[in-house]
């Protein structure tokens, strides 16, 4: 199948670079670092084994890239209004559009733009930044699941799974809320503490204090989910959680990323929309409401701080 890119950063670039190092037609939409892939091409730093792209279908704008059977939406989600104009040129009537994104509701809004379109979200638990041109350093983990939200085609979905896996990406099929709910158990505290507290995953849970404090914002999500409905999620899940970050490198999450370079936040799908959703469900998140106000300060600080 023919692949596109939205958004060639620690994410697109990993999962993009693998699939086109493994045989399959991958076209990549980059902004800052266009020039200099198209000369220098992609290389990969991986855990598992670093790789290098020479020859990158690379492009500026979406506009001059084919219609692609599945587009990658790797952009942060502050930037989805953009995807309205992004999004068309690489849509036939069958594309499916897989939301690599975090938080929660990004499926929902995204649908209302295009209420025709395939969508799946991509569920990603990998440790992966990029800090300069060209490069993707990926640390560790690196697995992806995919979750239907309104593909019309299983069978496109599972072609989807075994591209993935074919090109040595540990995938599977999952479902929707079940997906997204788990991934924001990780996410909810982890990236938010890290930016409030200035620190990475790691010594937030060598320190006693901050391990308890994760472990009760984890269960905060988990009581939520199971109030909405959500199957298996538990406090084995958050055990696994926990022991999961235990065995990680040292990390710094992807919110914490955005703002040490000054870049805007994903706090509205990652804190705001679920805990709008909890409070409208009985279900409140106390802590997680705390630590959303004090992004939110940060935040304007930073703002104010450019200004």
């Amino acid at each position: 199948m023919r692949y596109g890119i939205i958004g060639t950063g620690a994410i697109g670039g990993y999962y993009g670079a693998k699939l086109a190092h493994a045989g399959q037609e991958l076209h990549f939409l980059l902004r800052s670092d266009y020039e200099y892939v198209k000369q220098h091409g992609l290389q990969v730093d991986s855990c598992d084994g670093s790789f290098h792209l020479t020859d990158v279908n690379a492009y500026q704008h979406t506009e001059d890239m084919p219609q692609c059977d599945v587009v990658l939406v790797c952009l942060k989600s502050v930037n989805n209004s953009k995807l309205q104009s992004l999004l068309p040129p690489l849509l036939h009537d069958q594309t499916l559009v897989v939301l690599i994104q975090n938080g929660i509701g990004v499926e929902e809004d995204v649908q209302k733009m295009f209420p025709c379109v395939q969508l799946a979200a991509g569920l990603a638990f990998i440790c992966s930044a990029k800090t300069e041109p060209g490069r993707v350093n990926h640390q560790c983990y690196g697995s992806i699941n995919l979750a239907n939200y309104s593909c019309r085609d299983e069978a496109l979905m599972q072609a989807v799974v075994d591209e993935f896996r074919e090109a040595g990406i540990e995938t599977g099929l999952v479902e929707y809320h079940e997906a997204r709910w788990k991934k924001a158990v990780w996410n909810m505290p982890f990236n938010g503490m890290t930016v409030a507290l200035h620190t990475q995953t790691n010594l937030l849970l060598k320190n006693p204090s901050t391990r308890q404090l994760i472990r009760e914002q984890m269960m905060e999500v988990v009581s939520t989910a199971q109030h909405l409905g959500v199957k298996n999620l538990d406090k084995a899940f958050v055990d696994k959680m926990i022991d999961m970050t235990d065995a990680m490198t040292p990390y710094s999450p992807s919110m914490r990323l955005d703002y040490d370079f000054h870049r805007r936040m994903e706090i509205y799908y990652l804190y705001t929309r679920p805990l709008e959703i909890a409070r409208e469900s009985g279900c409140p998140m106390p802590k997680l409401e705390m630590l959303e106000a004090e992004l939110r300060f940060l935040e304007a600080e930073s703002e104010s701080a450019i200004r």
